[in-house]
């Protein structure tokens, strides 16, 4: 029978950190509980308070594995709610380059990097020098334990990995500068956004205790792209009932809605029970009732109110989107798609096959794929609207496809930029990060590697 200790350990969600988790330490033998998160490597961060921060985002995965083992100890441990509900989520990121991993290969690939990331923050993992191969960071450093085997690094954060090993510093040296001599600096790269952020998440607490949320918090104005998704349902059904050009019906298992235009060319599929980042909305444009479809857009669960409407504005329009199969997308198209940002100041910027604009405070953007413009009868959307912590982790997605009318695109463009909506609650009380759960497949990166003997 195991021994109970008296010791209570509580996990919640950090306080500023979007995915990091606390412990907050009760009884009088949370020293054994201390010890073994220590041991786990969560960090001191105020009295009987510990933070467990990663550099890939799943500290609820882990959190949930320390839990089960101090509840195997005998120590008393409580997950508050919406760290479970983080807990029970399942995401994958976007652009993931390993595409045939699946999510618990993906884990471990993200708990490799850990692990090298963690080795050079605690000093175990010398970097003796980084540069950039034009596609992300290398590096070349030696381990002061594992017999002081060299390594040649690829990648960065939840993408970084062994991808050599040398017998000597010297031998990782020579081979390392006759690959990136012309961009080879000193001593470890700068610390990327999501490193940055997680060392602040270390940093001591001001107060241990939360502060209770408002029951009924006043609704404040805010960008288009901040505001609440609201009630989708409700969005649908005042759309149908101002609109009596569009029929509506419900499946059997009454868990998706079905709106169609009396052209029977033009449809919409609202899925009522979808996780809230995945595919709620699905918009669908046919030539002829009979044809395949020409054209489509979907919209996750926790698409904000106004961008919702804005496109069913769009789709009110008789004129206001064309299924006629049409030319795929070239400059003038997609400078007409994105002309309200263009127009409102916002950043572009060209990162191989992806086209960006994106807000001063870099948290709601648009997304042009060319690589998948050049294969308009390919399953690849073409443009993303996001908003969020990154376009890696939004809070909310919209995709379209080849032959998307760039009019439509504009509209959803004109509201991200220059709408307004309301919000109840403060981005601070949605803890756990933004999870996309559509992976857009990314091109493969090919890397010239050092050759050197490996070590044994």
């Amino acid at each position: 029978m195991t021994p109970t200790i008296d010791a209570h350990v509580r996990l919640d969600t950090h306080p500023t950190h979007p995915s990091a988790v606390t412990a907050v330490l009760t009884g009088t033998q949370a020293h054994i509980a201390h010890l073994g998160l220590e041991a786990a490597d969560w960090t001191v961060v105020a009295d009987n308070v510990l933070a467990l921060v990663r550099i890939d985002h799943e500290e609820p995965h882990w959190a949930q594995d320390t839990a089960k083992r101090l509840s195997a100890e005998g120590i008393t441990v409580e997950i508050t709610p919406r760290l479970r509900e983080a807990m029970a989520e399942e995401w994958t990121w976007a652009n993931y380059p390993m595409l045939w991993c699946t999510r618990s290969e993906i884990r471990e690939v993200s708990n490799q990097a850990q692990k090298i990331y963690d080795d050079i923050r605690h000093g175990q993992l010398l970097i003796h020098a980084h540069a950039h191969d034009g596609h992300t960071t290398v590096a070349v450093g030696t381990y002061l334990h594992r017999n002081g085997k060299s390594v040649y690094l690829h990648g960065e954060d939840h993408l970084r990995q062994i991808a050599d090993t040398f017998d000597s510093p010297a031998g990782a040296m020579v081979a390392f500068e006759k690959i990136h001599g012309a961009e080879m600096r000193p001593g470890p790269a700068p610390l990327t956004e999501t490193e940055r952020a997680a060392a602040e998440a270390r940093t001591p607490l001001a107060c241990t205790t939360a502060k209770p949320e408002p029951v009924h918090p006043a609704p404040e104005t805010v960008p288009a792209y901040l505001a609440d998704a609201g009630d989708h349902d409700a969005i649908l059904d005042a759309f149908l009932d101002a609109h009596g050009d569009w029929e509506k019906w419900r499946t059997w298992s009454d868990e998706t809605t079905h709106a169609i235009h009396e052209s029977q060319t033009l449809r919409i599929e609202r899925v009522h029970e979808a996780h809230p980042r995945e595919t709620a909305w699905t918009v669908a444009a046919y030539e002829t009732p009979v044809s395949d479809r020409m054209w489509h857009l979907t919209a996750t669960g926790t698409a904000p109110a106004p961008m919702l409407q804005a496109l069913l504005n769009h789709l009110a329009d008789g004129d206001g989107w064309d299924t006629a199969l049409g030319s795929p997308v070239d400059e003038k198209t997609v400078t007409a798609a994105t002309k309200p940002l263009a127009d409102a100041g916002w950043q572009h910027t060209v990162d191989g096959r992806w086209l960006r604009w994106t807000n001063a405070s870099q948290d709601a953007g648009v997304q042009f794929d060319a690589f998948a413009a050049q294969q308009p009868n390919g399953s690849l959307a073409i443009w993303s609207i996001w908003a969020g912590p990154t376009i890696d982790q939004p809070t909310w997605t919209i995709h379209a496809s080849p032959y998307a009318p760039a009019s439509m695109i504009a509209d959803l463009a004109e509201e991200l930029a220059h709408g307004t909506g309301t919000r109840r609650f403060s981005p601070s009380v949605h803890r756990q990060p933004p999870r996309l759960t559509t992976t857009a497949p990314a091109i493969a990166t090919t890397v010239a590697r050092p050759q050197a003997s490996r070590s044994r």
